[in-house]
């Protein structure tokens, strides 16, 4: 009935690149390189209810990652008509990295703020970004559990932040935040004038480098060993305030390789002497 690992509708097999650089031409938001990404969904109800908000506002890629429960018939009971689709063709993984892996550009949201989970944009400040970002990168938008929503962990994995303004009760109900968010989205499909931004590296050759640096950087003493992700934190913090694109991260990587290689060959020297 639905997929459970990813299809060619979300790979790149389809994914047409625009090849103006960075000249600003009118373009409006790309619903088809858009995704919406339950994490740890709870109930089948939110699930289907999501899946016609999206459907209510054109977008139509809907991922569940490690879901409680997904009963067909509970969530087709509140998707309902044309929405069903969605359900039929969704994608479920059991792994957050392995179902982040394709995305050039992730968005996480969250009612909680704080420094470690620092936000950058409202919902309608963010559709300008996403108008230029969505012509050659694929985008996915993180929400989470309905008693928890996204941590920490799940979060660092995100560019930016999202937060829907509320007054003082800001719990929403899964589907209610998922029509806010794809709303703001759909008012971005009208033509406006914006940069194009090129290919990004995707969460795959993101999450190999950070892996990169925090082993080269415990190598050589640069972060605490008792606490390297908080350290690991804070530079992803940083390097996201700026997308890297792949030949950037290949950079990163070319020079953990030889900070790597050169801390082997103090290495062997130093038993050379004691030898």
């Amino acid at each position: 009935m639905y997929s459970r690992r990813r299809t060619t509708t979300l790979g790149t097999s389809n994914f047409k690149l625009q090849t103006l650089g960075t000249a600003t031409v009118n373009m409006k938001v790309d619903l088809d390189h858009i995704a919406v990404i339950l994490v740890k969904p709870q109930i089948p109800e939110n699930i289907g209810a999501a899946a016609r908000a999206m459907n209510n506002m054109g977008l139509s890629r809907l991922v569940l990652i490690e879901p409680k429960n997904c009963d067909p018939c509970r969530m087709l009971k509140t998707a309902t008509g044309s929405s069903n689709a969605l359900i039929e063709k969704m994608e479920i993984y059991h792994d957050l990295r392995e179902a982040l892996a394709p995305y050039h550009y992730l968005i996480g949201t969250t009612a909680r703020t704080g420094s470690l989970r620092p936000t950058t944009a409202r919902p309608q400040l963010l559709v300008q970004k996403l108008v230029s970002v969505s012509q050659n990168n694929l985008i996915g938008i993180l929400f989470g559990p309905e008693d928890r929503g996204l941590s920490n962990d799940q979060l660092r994995h995100c560019h930016t932040v999202v937060t829907i303004p509320t007054a003082s009760f800001s719990s929403l109900n899964l589907a209610q935040a998922v029509m806010i968010i794809c709303y703001e989205i759909f008012l971005g499909t009208s033509e406006r004038p914006a940069e194009v931004m090129p290919r990004l590296a995707n969460s795959f050759e993101l999450e190999g480098m950070y892996d990169h640096l925090k082993n080269v950087l415990l190598k050589i003493g640069f972060i605490n060993p008792q606490n390297p992700e908080h350290w690991i934190g804070n530079i992803r913090r940083f390097l996201s305030r700026f997308p890297l694109r792949a030949r950037e991260v290949r950079i990163i990587r070319g020079v953990c390789r030889q900070i790597d290689w050169y801390t082997s060959q103090g290495e062997n020297r130093g038993k050379g002497k004691e030898g």
